[in-house]
């Protein structure tokens, strides 16, 4: 995320145009997290209920438990505690699961993970980058994901947070590629990308970088996951995103484009520090996503909220890199329907081709 990230439970979707739903199916399947509105569990599990029949994936995307482990907590173990009840669950119902492993602070892109840091640890040290491998290889294990995403947002990594700190990320994630694969050989692999830097869009040119580097440093992948919050990246409107702004980032000069699943991202229904929006625009963009996402022929698309996200009951009500995220949500956080919840249903009922 935009040096910033929803990992609140941390702390606790015609190409050119803004008429989506026209083709006759969808090429994407769609889902949400189980992120709740809020720390009242009767709420999360309202949410959840709400949204299981609007998705046919699921996404997990979550920090490994880091105090745990370094308490020496077995990882088996962890990732059943973690996993077993909402897998089973979304299992049940016949969603696709995937799951990001996010490798840094999913709140801030510029540091570490606060339980590493609060400990006075750190991914650069071998020990630790040991733990996150045998974390890697229990989510395989334990929660057999049809895709794993190994670190989030790559390219935002090496942009923001110190030189050691990605040289990390892609020394133990690429060990924990193989760690993965001689135990669960057919396991999908990915890590995601910031597609709003790739455009130059958070740096201010406006220019397109491309993530020729991320294919580099991770060449174990073999789906690229995509982060984008357009509406902070410069765009007044979902209109005038350029119609290739997912596909040309699967794209690999003589060989085939990557397969892409965006996993995570948004647009705000109101206005944040900075932003002008609106319940309209987001409408607008839910549409306009379904035809960036079928020019791109991508597999899935993911909301990590599927409601807006109440900080004051969470105490993050001042967190300035959480409110631009906080009303993301299709739903406000009483689960009343935002405009944008009809289109997402509109698009959602298309055949999956």
């Amino acid at each position: 995320m935009l040096l910033a990230a929803v990992g609140i439970l941390g702390v606790l979707a015609g190409c050119g145009g803004d008429d989506a739903g026209a083709a006759p199916g969808r090429t994407f399947r769609m889902g949400f997290s189980a992120f709740p509105p809020s720390p009242d569990p009767s709420r999360a599990v309202a949410a959840l209920t709400m949204w299981l029949g609007r998705a046919d994936a699921a996404i997990f995307h979550d920090s490994p438990p880091w105090t745990a482990l370094l308490a020496g907590g077995s990882a088996d173990s962890l990732a059943h505690v973690q996993f077993d009840q909402l897998v089973g669950i979304y299992r049940s119902r016949g969603l696709k699961v995937v799951i990001t492993i996010d490798a840094t602070n999913p709140v801030d892109r510029t540091s570490e993970a606060e339980a590493l840091t609060a400990a006075g640890r750190s991914i650069a040290e071998p020990a630790v980058q040991q733990l996150f491998r045998a974390w890697a290889v229990a989510v395989a294990r334990v929660a057999q994901p049809d895709y794993l995403g190994l670190a989030a947002e790559t390219n935002l990594i090496r942009y923001g947070s110190p030189r050691p700190v990605y040289d990390a990320v892609v020394t133990m994630t690429n060990a924990a590629a193989a760690d993965v694969r001689a135990v669960r050989s057919s396991q999908a692999l990915y890590v995601s990308v910031q597609v709003d830097l790739a455009w130059g869009r958070l740096q201010g040119s406006n220019q397109y970088i491309g993530i020729a580097t991320d294919l580099q440093d991770f060449p174990f992948v073999t789906v690229l996951g995509l982060s984008s919050y357009p509406y902070l990246a410069g765009f007044p409107e979902p209109s005038e995103m350029p119609d290739e702004w997912y596909r040309r980032l699967g794209e690999r000069p003589g060989m085939p484009s990557l397969p892409l699943l965006v996993t995570e991202g948004g647009w705000s229904s109101a206005n944040v520090p900075g932003v002008v929006s609106s319940p309209a625009k987001q409408e607008r963009w839910i549409r306009r996503q379904s035809a960036l996402l079928d020019a791109a022929g991508a597999l899935y698309v993911f909301q990590l909220q599927f409601t807006d996200i109440d900080l004051a009951a969470f105490g993050l009500a001042d967190d300035p890199r959480l409110i631009p995220f906080a009303r993301t949500g299709l739903v406000d956080t009483l689960l009343a329907p935002k405009p944008s919840l009809a289109v997402w249903d509109s698009i959602f009922a298309l055949p999956l081709e």
